[in-house]
């Protein structure tokens, strides 16, 4: 939907084919083609300005996120090295869980590749902004189009810290609704989970991430200035010939906090 995109090559190993093809009868630029064979990634990849991983297995009732790990870490792996062959410039998006550990799966591939760049990798943490922002409209009335709501920390429960101290347009919340409120936006995941019987979050994860990347489109595509999201980042490289970030948080080499794209 964002017409920014001009080329969008999907790659799975399945059904890939025929979700290009749906997707390709839309009426907007985007040329789409759909791939299977590991082979193709090449193709896939190469020129990519943009690469958005959210391949893997869901979670189910009764499983965390670190019960992804076994799984998802290897593809994750997989996709990293043809990415850093492939297309070592583009910016990537990492929203296979356990985010926590995907991102640095991937880092830590780029460098053995040579190609790691702190400023390119992102973790998305948007849907833990998007729930806060749903949360807090339905506890205060507020418009949930104007509701801000940093969250920062990490992508998995208790590492989901929701600063509502610093919610725009600001309210002054009780304790309580602290307390709830924060509890809620850590483990909103499970509600879905839990509706569902089989499966988590898909569509509102879809809209998070779709979001994340149309706000990388417009800073580096578009030249807008001024974008800050929440993003779980490399914060701290020493890696010869790689950018250096600034560590604000003693202690930490990866961290979520508000960013500024450009």
């Amino acid at each position: 939907l964002n017409e920014a995109v001009t080329d969008l090559a999907l790659y799975d190993i399945v059904h890939t084919p025929g979700v290009a093809k749906d997707l390709s009868h839309i009426n907007t630029p985007a040329k789409v083609a759909g791939y299977m064979a590991p082979d193709d990634l090449k193709q896939v990849l190469t020129g990519a300005h943009l690469v958005i991983i959210p391949a893997g297995i869901p979670r189910k009732p009764n499983m965390t996120r670190d019960d992804l790990f076994k799984t998802n870490a290897g593809i994750v792996r997989q996709l990293a090295t043809a990415i850093a062959q492939y297309a070592p410039d583009a910016f990537v998006l990492v929203i296979s869980n356990p985010v926590n550990s995907t991102v640095p799966i991937v880092a830590e591939t780029f460098k053995k590749i040579g190609v790691f760049n702190p400023k390119r990798l992102f973790g998305v943490t948007t849907l833990d902004v998007v729930r806060a922002s749903t949360f807090v409209s339905e506890t205060t009335g507020i418009d949930v189009r104007e509701i801000r709501v940093p969250v920062i920390g990490g992508h998995s429960g208790i590492t989901i810290i929701p600063l509502l101290s610093q919610t725009k347009p600001h309210h002054s919340f009780t304790q309580e609704q602290i307390e709830e409120l924060t509890k809620r936006i850590q483990y909103g995941g499970d509600e879905v989970v839990k509706a569902k019987g089989q499966g988590s979050a898909t569509l509102s994860m879809a809209y998070a991430g779709a979001r994340f990347a149309s706000h990388i489109l417009d800073a580096s595509v578009k030249g807008v200035a001024g974008i800050v999201e929440p993003s779980y980042v490399c914060l701290d490289v020493d890696t010869e010939g790689a950018v250096h970030i600034k560590n604000n948080v003693d202690g930490l080499e990866y961290f979520s906090s508000k960013v500024e794209l450009g």
